[in-house]
């Protein structure tokens, strides 16, 4: 026990220090502070990106790095997702944001369209099958006699003149009025709408390809590098902004029938911040005032309740800039420190508070009762404090780089709270001098639980031990959920945009991705993996070289001799007046009602009714026919350089692809990458956990966020187990050296396994699931337990009796609720990893409060003998807890 009494003797003189010169004391801790806040303010940093909180060095994360590294135009990106109520206003939109923000040089690095642009514009219809191509020219060519009066006059008049046309063929009985039909319903239902005053959408393509051809997109996705202001704690907020600006300059609305949402990397990051930061006054407020509360019920002085609270925020800032000196950048684990330090650094406070005001009581002056206090609670106190140390310490050899971040920050916050709590807190009472407590400190209240204990002990410790059974039981259906996704805010825009992109099974984010030797291995894997029952399809640079090509262009030729006039005539008529576009829809609806009359058919039903729609249109106001023409022409524009485009197909080769494609899949080295696409729900944690071992059965180097979420969690879980053992190792060597006794160790120990398997067993039985954040629970529950135990082993083996009834008692309840009112608080958070955080908080700390006041008095049973003073008239290290009745007034 030398050890303990140098310890105690350390601590007693720092709080006689303390005590004797206060003002000396608050000046350098003031000091101190200050040059803290000044390092913390000028060095603060932190990331929210989950890729830093495992360790750079494991296997996966290497792969993930050379990945990024080489095709680094990938990486920091914001994804633009442009939905249209056709296909042609998700095209036109796509196209026009694209050149818009690729001017945008002051944010934006690079803009591609990975599913348009040019090279897909005239390349993409060979990507289809050969009966897929040959569908699409032959509803060209069947449209011919549509297309050539359109190409000549894309305007409201072009299309009343080009249905005439069609309408001649029907009066000439060269066609049927139900060939043409479908056009006729389509543009009546649109325009109908327009005379109604509703929104309307027309689609050219949608009316070919009804048809035969393949069905046109309806969304078209940009892909942004943007340039991120490292300066403020959204880095990508301006480029979003930029978006937003452009979006709306360029009316891409839902009022336009155009959706644009924004994801990716990059938002998603800035919306982790605005929802850590969306109610934390109001967390920071309540988690306040709770410890206020706690802290006045604990010691009933609001002196001394100031006095701990100064103590703690001054800790606070040093810890902050300690930590920030040890690691550089806080991230969304080490973060936690903050609740953290408060809950724990609060509980060396209460405690000698407590004891303070108990020796305040029996009537000792204020050094007086700090130094008996110091005496009494320094063995604790130092042994508390080095336990948490090591059990946080425990996490450094792992590859969870964010609990093993704030285990060292954690870690040193325990050594300054300490340190603080025996040095500026002892000066802050004596300058404050607080009254002496006028009623009892302990809980006499409590006399029959601890005559019920004492009697019934067996019973208590069958229960528990049942309980712990049980709970081992239950084990096998805790749910991890290391979904880094799954901690975001279901609300927040890139979130839903991202999930929105999941249910795309040609779109999702949840794709593996392989760094191949060269182009030739990337379509072997790629060959390789497709046939793999997990995945819907694998790309790599070849998949951007049409099959069949002699075929298709063959087909692709043919309808260019025979389209090329139509679709691009020598002469074009200029734009039409009003009173032209009037002249034609008069025509038109004449010619309707001429070929429908006395017809008994669908089909010339449809065709008096566009009759009646062209009648209303013509007599309207100008403003209704000029918003008929924004329904029908620039959809017709579209569509007519598509229809150009797609005629334009030429033969392609690896060579012949163009750079800002090609270097999306082949590095300048040489190497080349390989996407692979999952099959089924792409959100569901299973169906993703399949496909990954698929793939990486056959490509092990394989990456992507699938395999960072799986082999996450194994690092994650392995760390936690390397760290619990490590801490119960080093905890154990620690209390045996300290205690001399393996029944003691085990004392202290047991009662921290067994809350730990309660907490794990609720976990169960709510279906909350443990993930990234609320897992630092159990670091917090294992620091925690152990100090809690080791006062109560500490005043049981300088023989305490009635431990309920002394003010250790009240000291460990109250610290238990401070410590639970600051994490209880991050429960109301609007982040749900950060509210999942305090809820298993909260339930941890319930069953350590548990297993301290009841299962760890049963369990060290009758108290020992306490130890005989010295010859020298010494106190023992640990001076028993003094248990103290009310008196009688």
């Amino acid at each position: 026990m030398k050890s303990t009494g140098k310890t105690t003797g350390l601590i007693f003189r720092a709080v006689a220090f303390s005590a004797r010169r206060p003002w000396l004391l608050l000046a350098l801790c003031a000091a101190l502070t200050l040059l803290a806040i000044g390092y913390a303010a000028t060095h603060f940093a932190m990331t929210t990106n989950t890729g830093a909180l495992i360790s750079a060095d494991v296997d996966w994360r290497k792969n993930e790095t050379a990945l990024n590294t080489t095709f680094a135009q990938l990486t920091d990106t914001t994804l633009v997702v442009i939905d249209g109520q056709t296909p042609e206003l998700a095209e036109a939109g796509a196209a026009a944001l694209a050149e818009r923000l690729t001017a945008d040089t002051a944010h934006f690095k690079n803009v591609r369209r990975p599913d348009g642009g040019d090279y897909l514009a005239r390349q993409g219809v060979m990507f289809g099958s050969l009966e897929e191509v040959r569908a699409t020219t032959q509803s060209l060519i069947t449209a011919q006699p549509l297309l050539g009066p359109l190409a000549r006059d894309p305007s409201l008049r072009g299309v009343a003149g080009a249905l005439g046309t069609m309408l001649t063929g029907v009066e000439r009985r060269s066609a049927k009025l139900s060939d043409i039909d479908r056009p006729i319903r389509a543009l009546d239902d649109a325009l109908g709408k327009v005379v109604q005053g509703r929104p309307a959408y027309f689609s050219w393509q949608n009316l070919f390809a009804d048809g035969g051809g393949p069905q046109p997109p309806l969304r078209r996705l940009l892909l942004t590098q943007p340039k991120l202001d490292f300066g403020a704690l959204k880095p990508g907020e301006k480029a979003v902004d930029a978006i937003g600006a452009a979006a709306a300059d360029l009316r891409l609305d839902a009022a336009h029938g155009v959706r644009v949402q924004v994801t990716g990397e990059v938002p998603l990051a800035d919306e982790e911040f605005s929802t850590l930061e969306e109610n934390i006054g109001f967390v920071g407020l309540v988690m306040a005032l709770a410890m206020l509360v706690t802290l006045w019920f604990a010691t009933r002085s609001a002196k001394i309740v100031a006095a701990i609270v100064v103590t703690i925020i001054a800790g606070l800032v040093v810890t902050t800039a300690v930590g920030l000196a040890a690691v550089g950048t806080l991230n969304l684990i080490s973060v936690a420190f903050i609740p953290l330090f408060v809950g724990l650094g609060v509980d060396f406070g209460i405690q000698i508070s407590v004891r303070f005001n108990a020796e305040r009581l029996e009537g000792a002056a204020i050094p007086q009762a700090l130094e008996r206090a110091a005496v009494a609670l320094g063995a604790p106190l130092a042994l508390a404090a080095g336990a948490i140390f090591l059990g946080f310490g425990a996490f450094l050899p792992t590859d969870y780089v964010g609990i093993s971040e704030l285990g060292i920050i954690a870690g040193l916050g325990m050594v300054i709270a300490l340190v603080l709590s025996v040095t500026l807190l002892p000066a802050l009472l004596v300058l404050l001098k607080p009254g002496k407590p006028t009623a009892e400190v302990g809980f006499a209240e409590a006399a029959p639980v601890d005559r019920w204990l004492h009697a019934h002990r067996r019973f208590v410790l069958w229960a528990f031990g049942l309980s712990m059974l049980g709970s081992i039981a239950l084990l096998p259906l805790v749910q991890f959920d290391f979904n880094p996704l799954h901690l975001r805010d279901p609300q927040g825009a890139a979130y839903r945009s991202l999930t929105d992109l999941m249910r795309d099974p040609l779109r999702t984010p949840n794709t593996i991705s392989v760094l191949t030797a060269d182009p030739d291995s990337a379509q072997a894997l790629a060959d390789r993996v497709a046939t793999l029952p997990e995945v819907a399809q694998a790309i790599a640079i070849d998949s951007f070289i049409p099959g069949d090509q002699p075929a298709k262009l063959a087909l692709l030729g043919d309808a260019s001799l025979l389209l090329d006039l139509t679709l691009n005539p020598f002469d074009t008529a200029a734009p039409p007046s009003d009173a032209a576009i009037v002249t034609a829809l008069r025509a038109t609806q004449a010619q309707l009602e001429r070929v429908a009359a006395g017809e008994p058919s669908d089909a010339a039903d449809h065709a008096r009714a566009l009759a009646t729609t062209l009648g209303q249109i013509a007599a309207g106001p100008p403003t209704m026919r000029a918003a008929a023409s924004d329904v029908l022409v620039p959809p017709l524009n579209v569509m007519l350089n598509q229809a150009r485009a797609l005629l334009q197909a030429e033969a392609v080769s690896r060579d012949t692809l163009p750079p800002e494609i090609a270097a999306d899949w082949v590095a300048s080295d040489g190497r080349a990458r390989v996407q692979i696409f999952p099959k089924g729900d792409s959100n569901d944690n299973a169906v993703l956990a399949r496909f990954t071992k698929a793939v990486r059965a056959v490509a092990p180097e394989a990456t992507g966020l699938p395999v960072a979420t799986q082999e996450a969690a194994k690092t994650v879980a392995w760390a936690f187990v390397q760290a619990g053992v490590l801490a119960l190792i080093l905890v154990s060597l620690l209390l045996f050296a300290v205690l001399r006794d393996v029944r003691e160790v085990a004392f202290t120990l047991a009662p921290v396994v067994l809350s730990g398997f309660l907490t794990l067993a609720s976990c169960v039985l709510i279906g909350q699931p443990i993930n990234f954040a609320n897992i630092i629970a159990f670091p917090l529950l294992f620091g925690v337990g152990v100090a809690f135990h080791i006062y109560f082993v500490m005043a049981w083996r300088s023989g305490e009796t009635d431990l309920l009834q002394s003010s250790l008692a009240r000291a460990v309840l109250f610290s238990a609720l401070a410590t639970g009112s600051a994490f209880g608080a991050l429960w109301l958070s609007a982040h749900p990893g950060t509210a999942s955080m305090g809820k298993i908080l909260m339930i941890s700390l319930a069953w350590t409060l548990v297993c301290a006041l009841i299962f760890e008095p049963a369990l060290l049973g009758p108290p020992r003998p306490a130890k005989k003073p010295s010859a020298k008239g010494k106190k023992p290290a640990a001076a028993p807890q003094k248990s103290r009745r009310p008196k009688r007034r």
